[in-house]
């Protein structure tokens, strides 16, 4: 049984959260890479995310 992260208080699994300023360096984009896909993160001029591929 694999047991990941619980929330103490609540004793749910806790999501890993990440700040897509961080993930972009503070600039408006960043490549995501999964199973050797390339997909593009954007922060558009209204603050909204978008995941290109």
């Amino acid at each position: 049984m694999i047991v990941g992260k619980l929330d103490t208080y609540t004793a749910s699994p806790v999501v890993p959260r990440h700040d897509a300023r961080a993930l972009t360096e503070n600039g408006i984009t960043a490549e995501i890479e999964l199973d050797g896909q390339i997909y593009t993160l954007r922060i558009t001029k209204a603050g909204k995310l978008i995941l290109t591929k």
